[in-house]
């Protein structure tokens, strides 16, 4: 089935309608969302002028993060990221903690991206604006993931382009200094790992591809392919905006930056670039949002096969062809958390719980066998490793939150094996 280019499935089984094109741009739409424009500002106040020290870091984490889950996508081109990759390869309870991770870490991050387009499209109503993104966005994946793949090729393209078109104009500008990028208020080495980790929120879009992989043409040549490739693009342009804002504004300033391109703008004396800035600002946090519910709900969808979720939101509508009860379980839930939630306290949480998920994904990636393209055994080592000091860099409201809701699911996993008959398999 891995290497198949027939739509051929069976009843319950996804279609696969992306091609390497597609799938490379649903992880540029995942990366490049509301990150980009709000990162920095934190980052710089962590790392001081370390803060491309922390660019670099996160970029390293992420890429040998990115290279296990390509090879194990390869090997497991099905719906569920790593909590197919757990169970195959370390248990049926790694799975499902990384699936419970995940769920839980993206459902947040899904209702942060949700408030951050609230905040710049209408700030007095941020939270109705959210809960109305949502239930847009989940009626768009609920029509099929060929018409998500598309919004998303748009969005990317006009973000892009504006973030290209403020980098030249602003490293033109009287403002930029290269003296700016070393100088200011020195950073400590935990501050470094401290920025690494809130910008490894901005990466962390690439596992959208692996998740997406039973909808994915010929998986096995195309998602090993596509995720460095949408990697390798994020980076750059990270690295260009993140060199233009301290050329321009310095550590310091940046540090005090609530939007930091915006203040880029303001700064090069570019000011009819502000509401540009914020408009797309809002267009990326969307367009991260459509493909964050995308990929959740396929997760949703794999655990529900395996009925640690109810079987219900396994169900692949016949028409077109997704699991549309798992989507509107799914924005339903992360309508609730934007309509209440706080986008800081989101964003934490969020980062401890996908670094986790990553963790077992490098995990799974190192008993990959010689003959099934495990990557050299450093990679996945260092992922894992990386993962885990990110996550414990995170604020410690954060690291208690996420690993009391990480506990709670394994006591419920617990409980479910517990209450199984004897002798039943799931």
């Amino acid at each position: 089935m891995g290497g198949s280019r027939t739509d051929a499935r069976t009843p319950g089984e996804l279609h696969r309608r992306l091609g390497l094109g597609d799938a490379v741009v649903i992880g540029l739409g995942s990366m490049l969302g509301a990150g980009i424009f709000a990162a920095l500002g934190p980052a710089a106040r962590a790392a001081g002028q370390g803060l491309l020290w922390g660019l670099a870091l996160a970029a390293v984490v992420a890429y040998c993060n990115a290279l296990s889950t390509a090879r194990l996508a390869a090997r497991h081109p099905v719906s569920g990221g790593a909590y197919v990759y757990g169970r195959e390869r370390l248990g049926e309870f790694w799975g499902f903690l990384a699936g419970w991770a995940f769920v839980v870490g993206k459902t947040a991050s899904c209702a942060a991206m949700a408030l951050t387009a609230g905040v710049y499209l209408w700030p007095e109503h941020a939270h109705a604006v959210a809960v109305a993104a949502v239930v847009a966005l989940t009626a768009l994946n609920c029509a099929g993931v060929g018409r998500s793949a598309l919004v998303t090729r748009f969005i990317v393209a006009g973000v892009l382009a504006v973030l290209a078109a403020l980098v030249a104009t602003a490293l033109s500008s009287a403002a930029a200094s290269a003296d700016r990028l070393a100088t200011g208020a020195e950073g400590t080495a935990w501050g470094i790992v401290q920025a690494a980790g809130l910008l490894f929120f901005a990466f962390a879009g690439y596992a959208r591809i692996a998740t997406l992989g039973e909808e994915v043409r010929d998986p096995v040549r195309t998602v090993p392919r596509a995720v460095p490739l949408a990697l390798g693009i994020t980076l750059l342009v990270y690295a260009a905006v993140a060199v233009t804002a301290l050329a321009v504004l310095g550590p310091e300033r940046l540090a005090r930056a609530a939007a930091p391109l915006a203040e880029v703008s303001r700064a090069a004396g570019a000011d009819r670039f502000v509401p540009v800035v914020g408009a797309v600002a809002a267009v990326a946090a969307l367009g991260s949002l459509l493909v964050l519910i995308l990929g959740v709900s396929r997760t949703t969808l794999a655990m529900a096969r395996d009925r640690h979720l109810p079987w219900g939101l396994a169900v692949v509508h016949p028409a077109s062809g997704v699991p549309r009860n798992a989507e509107i379980a799914v924005g339903t839930v992360v309508a609730v958390v934007a309509a209440t939630a706080d986008v800081r306290g989101a964003i934490g949480f969020s980062s401890f719980g996908v670094l986790l998920y990553y963790a077992v994904a490098n995990a799974s990636a190192l008993r990959l066998g010689p003959s099934e393209g495990r990557p050299p055994w450093l990679v996945p080592l260092t992922g894992l490793a990386g993962c885990l000091l990110l996550a414990g860099a995170l604020p410690v409201g954060s690291v208690i939150g996420g690993a009391a809701v990480l506990g709670c699911g394994a006591a419920l996993h617990g409980v479910r094996r517990s209450l199984r008959r004897p002798g039943r398999r799931r």
